[in-house]
């Protein structure tokens, strides 16, 4: 394989157009890493947080983008023994200057798990950042039990659609908040009621829930407080959540904000779900690497039903 590979190279922080597609070297896997050639890398919101400076002690400039990968393993670092070449898997990367907005890259064996059989790659590569997200919110962090209610904010969105069918596998009246065009396609993953945000105020709709899930964030996390029960927990999940912990308790209320685990043992159990048919992930739109910043402008509007890839 050649040393040189095509990759997204941002320099500097800003609008979509900072995102670079440029000519680097292919990383090397270290021990306890594979390298895998891409063949499918996610895009998410925050991949456009972190690309606009929002949060800059993440990120160490010049980077390549991206958490969400899946691919096959071209090569094993010093101590893999899970994984050999020609394997098909999927993961989450941790935020470091070298993503999977690029057609090679290194990850740790053990943020890993064997793609689903019954997904393509492309595919495969939306899945982990969501499932992440929705499995610490819901299954970690609220513990939904059967009967229990929740609302999820962002319903049809990427990380949205994974959380309306876990909580519905777990057994809850799952209520969500999305436009009138995708209530169609929430009802069929689950949810039991949909608000249009867009028509009503979710606050004269919704009776109490045990649990938000707010994907959305500013004025959405004060106004969460108001739907949920006594004791009641709010999970954010955005950058600017709009309320905080010491809101809530004031209240009589939880908050707690969620972030993504990469764990290769979570992913086998999310991969179990999706071969039964029990989880299923939309992808609207691919886009070539080489079209990454059409990519984030998709994503920054905000509009978009599941998930959206690169694709090398």
């Amino acid at each position: 394989m050649s040393a040189r590979m095509h990759a997204i190279v941002q320099s500097a922080f800003g609008g979509p157009e900072v995102l670079t597609y440029a000519e680097t070297d292919v990383p090397e896997p270290g021990p306890g890493e594979v390298l895998l050639r891409v063949a499918g890398a996610g895009v998410n919101p925050g991949d456009a947080v972190l690309r606009a400076g929002r949060v800059p002690e993440l990120v160490t400039l010049p980077w390549t983008p991206g958490n969400d990968v899946a691919g096959v393993v071209e090569r094993v670092g010093e101590g893999v023994t899970r994984f050999v070449p020609g394997d098909e898997v999927y993961g989450m990367l941790a935020v470091t200057r070298r993503g999977a907005y690029a057609e090679f890259a290194a990850a740790p064996a053990d943020a890993l798990a064997p793609a689903p059989r019954n997904l393509d790659l492309v595919h495969a590569g939306a899945v982990p950042l969501a499932a992440f997200t929705a499995w610490q919110a819901l299954v970690v962090l609220a513990r939904l039990q059967p009967g229990d209610r929740v609302l999820i904010h962002a319903a049809a969105g990427g990380v949205g659609h994974v959380a309306v069918q876990l909580a519905k596998e777990l057994g809850a009246h799952v209520i969500g908040t999305a436009r009138a065009a995708n209530h169609d396609f929430l009802h069929g993953l689950g949810a039991d009621e949909l608000v249009d945000y867009t028509a009503t105020d979710f606050r004269t709709a919704v009776a109490p829930v045990d649990t938000v899930l707010d994907l959305v964030g500013g004025s959405y996390g004060p106004s969460s407080l108001d739907v949920l029960r006594p004791g009641g927990l709010l999970i954010g999940a955005s950058i600017d959540p709009g309320t905080d912990e010491q809101q809530a308790v004031a209240r009589g209320l939880r908050y707690v904000w969620v972030t993504a685990e990469p764990s290769g043992e979570v992913l086998e159990r999310i991969t179990e779900r999706i071969e039964a048919g029990r989880l299923r992930v939309t992808v609207q739109r691919t886009y070539p690497l080489a079209e990454a910043a059409a990519a984030h402008r998709a994503i920054e509007e905000k509009r978009t039903t599941g998930k959206i890839v690169l694709v090398p």
